[in-house]
């Protein structure tokens, strides 16, 4: 019997040094022949941009690491929401995420990922992202919440979407909706007179369903892949936000691989970097058209009376350092 007891204890002893080490599997980055897994949540649908990105990006990481890294896509949310799958990385039980201004509840910085017209075009997102100003809030992600980018995608700017048409501020009486987990968010459309609520991307289809709210905001891309043309019948064109959003690994399961899988992993980004551009340029214009013919109707607004009206809530909102880097990147050409 107390052999027995002691056989266990031993098995049970191997089985924990074995899974004590390394990322969410336990797998080191020594370069011993171990199989080294990382999950990698978003919120994205199988169809989207940045889940066929992701993949191509774990095909390349594979390949060029002779299959010591597997990443395993969890797309759905079915990880959990954006800022449980930032926590399960911080705690080790995940790996890889895709976030953008949520990251300002860690990194103050990231909150001019998404400031409301702050950013002309996607050739301003572009150089601000790729300068000095993307450095630094890089810098302060990898810092303050523990994750290092490893590439972005730009993004189709962020429109509202209705059951009734919306042309002006006028028009946001009473109307409740959804925002991210983006208090400035929260702040420029109380501004502009809506009742906005923060809610997970997960429950809009079914808030919007059930009459909880009556309009959330978000890029053509995600209001196709969410399904939200089935309880939406408008987009207005605010355009009041053209941002980015990153693709992150933890800095501890980035730092326990060696040299060589580093190097490995950073060029599988530069790939799908350039993978997601082409795509990006190929989808959007097309799921416009596939929202148009789902009956989704496109709305011009007056996008001047809209920036007017959220001006005060962003020089509010924003702390000294956020307004000094927010007016930067309104002069980067």
């Amino acid at each position: 019997m107390k052999a027995k007891w002691l056989s266990g204890v031993l098995a049970a002893t191997l089985l924990l040094s074995a899974c004590g080490s390394g990322g969410s599997n336990g797998a080191s980055g020594d370069g011993d022949g171990k199989v080294i897994k990382w999950k990698f949540g978003h919120l994205a649908d199988e169809n989207h941009i940045w889940h066929k990105t992701a993949e191509e990006f774990a095909s390349l990481v594979e390949e060029k690491t002779d299959g010591q890294i597997e990443i395993q896509i969890f797309p759905n949310n079915s990880l959990g929401g954006e800022t449980d799958t930032i926590n399960a990385i911080q705690a080790g039980t995940a790996d890889m995420v895709i976030s953008g201004e949520t990251l300002q509840n860690w990194a103050p910085k990231a909150a001019l990922m998404a400031v409301p017209y702050a950013f002309r075009d996607l050739e301003h997102v572009k150089n601000v992202v790729e300068g000095e100003i993307g450095e630094e809030i890089e810098k302060e992600i990898t810092e303050k919440a523990g994750l290092t980018p490893l590439y972005y995608h730009t993004r189709a700017p962020r429109n509202l979407t209705s059951s009734e048409p919306i042309e002006s501020p006028s028009d946001l009486k009473g109307f409740s909706m959804r925002v991210p987990n983006v208090p400035l968010f929260l702040k420029v459309w109380e501004e502009a007179g809506a009742k906005p609520q923060v809610m997970d991307f997960n429950e809009v289809f079914t808030g919007l369903q059930q009459g909880v709210i009556k309009g959330q905001e978000n890029p053509v891309d995600l209001i196709q892949s969410g399904g939200l043309y089935e309880v939406q019948k408008y987009v207005n064109r605010t355009e009041h936000v053209y941002s980015w959003i990153y693709i992150l690994v933890g800095n501890k399961q980035f730092e326990a691989l060696n040299e060589e899988q580093q190097k490995a992993v950073k060029e599988a980004a530069e790939e799908a970097q350039a993978f997601g551009e082409e795509l990006y340029d190929k989808e959007i214009s097309k799921i416009e058209s596939e929202l148009e013919d789902e009956g989704m109707e496109f709305i011009d607004v007056d996008q001047d009376a809209f920036r007017e009206k959220m001006q005060p809530a962003i020089k509010d909102s924003l702390k000294p350092e956020q307004y000094e880097l927010y007016e930067k990147i309104l002069e980067v050409e």
